[in-house]
């Protein structure tokens, strides 16, 4: 998954002088030499143009970044200095957790430096703290605004195929009445391929988890082109009822099956949808920056982990096969033990709690969890092996 550098980086310069070419030299602590950066395209439009240059104010050493290669060749991703972000007031502002900030601390917004490139050896490479020390020169030539949306166009496109490689697909084949049963090995790949849609999933949701439009993006980085057609529907038709001249009633934009417990296979399955609403709730309500192993890590991370399952075994009927019931089964159960840790550690935090309304919002998401755990066993239960 992505190389998050920032904590490492010692001084650096990006160089964007010359149009659709950024080059740049990073050290990072532990190695004697910089990494080299030779990447094709621009970045946003506040540094294209120019040369920025940073400096960490208090660098740590990471073992595995030794094993970045010294040439950095590929493709820009986001490249900007200018990405608000809302962080704790007279806290650190490095960034790389998947922790959002709880909307009781105080906090101010800031702009966080965020760099992101494609090299062909090491995958997606990211950058990204409120902390440096940041020089920017003047501009020697000028983005308009469409050139940086087709820029931010092509990086989402580079995200969409280095996640399609980090899933790996199985090719569709098809399957007949005599492939249900699956031996070990078989099904070793297709809970592997889960797997990796899951981690690909929760590197998805943090790199776009306050971008206004996450949705969307969400979906086409993970290569979910159903779940787009179904959000342009669902646009379609809500700017239709907005444009007619009926006043009242009731418009229902996403179909319900009358009385079914169906849905769309084109849409979010309603179980992943309340699951990945219930992590990010989460991500809001117990502390954050927890480290691993913590009451308040577990919640967060078991949640993410049943929501990017739910998303593998549930939402993935447009990517090229349909999954099997014995294969959607497993995962199910999968995602039981996850929410019973979560439902533990939740309590755990509780019985440490003194204040009333914080203890309130864990009753109530310890209470999201139940909910969602029967909703996994009712769907189970209905489900043929």
């Amino acid at each position: 998954m992505a190389w998050c550098i920032n904590k490492a980086v010692v001084r650096g310069e990006i160089d964007n002088t010359v149009e659709g070419r950024v080059t740049g030299s990073i050290w990072l602590a532990g190695r004697e030499d910089p990494i080299v950066l030779d990447l094709q395209g621009d970045c946003w439009r506040d540094l294209a143009g120019t040369r920025l240059s940073f400096v960490n104010p208090s660098p740590r050493e990471e073992p595995d970044c030794r094993h970045l290669t010294g040439e950095q060749s590929g493709i820009v991703g986001d490249m900007t200095a200018s990405r608000k972000v809302k962080l704790p007031m007279g806290g650190s502002r490095d960034s790389g957790g998947m922790h959002r900030l709880a909307d009781r601390e105080p906090f101010e917004w800031c702009n966080k430096l965020y760099l992101e490139w494609f090299c062909a050896r090491n995958g997606r490479i990211v950058i990204e703290s409120a902390d440096y020390e940041l020089h920017l020169t003047p501009h020697v030539w000028q983005m308009d605004e469409d050139a940086e949306e087709a820029q931010k166009l092509a990086n989402l496109h580079a995200m969409r195929d280095f996640m399609a490689r980090v899933i790996r697909r199985r090719e569709s084949g098809g399957h007949d009445a005599e492939a249900d049963a699956l031996d070990e090995f078989e099904w070793e790949e297709r809970l592997k391929e889960s797997d990796r849609l899951t981690d690909a999933y929760q590197e998805v949701l943090e790199k776009y988890l306050d971008d206004p439009d996450s949705e969307r993006k969400e979906a086409f980085v993970m290569g979910w082109d159903g779940l787009l057609d179904a959000m342009a529907e669902r646009d379609e038709q809500e700017g239709a009822a907005q444009g007619g001249a009926a006043a009242g009633g009731e418009e229902m934009i996403l179909s319900e099956a009358d009385g079914e417990d169906d849905f769309d296979e084109s849409e979010d399955h309603p179980l992943q949808l309340a699951s990945r609403e219930l992590a990010l709730r989460a991500m809001d309500l117990v502390e954050p920056g927890s480290e691993p192993g913590t009451p308040s890590f577990l919640v967060v991370s078991n949640l993410l982990q049943v929501s990017g399952k739910l998303a593998a075994a549930l939402n993935d009927r447009a990517g090229g096969y349909e999954p099997e019931a014995g294969y959607v089964l497993a995962i199910l159960k999968r995602c039981l033990n996850w929410l019973n840790e979560a439902v533990g550690a939740c309590q755990e935090i509780m019985t440490l709690e003194e204040d009333a309304d914080q203890l309130a919002a864990l009753a109530h998401l310890r209470s999201s969890i139940f909910e969602i755990r029967d909703g996994i066993t009712e769907l189970r239960r209905g489900m043929k092996p």
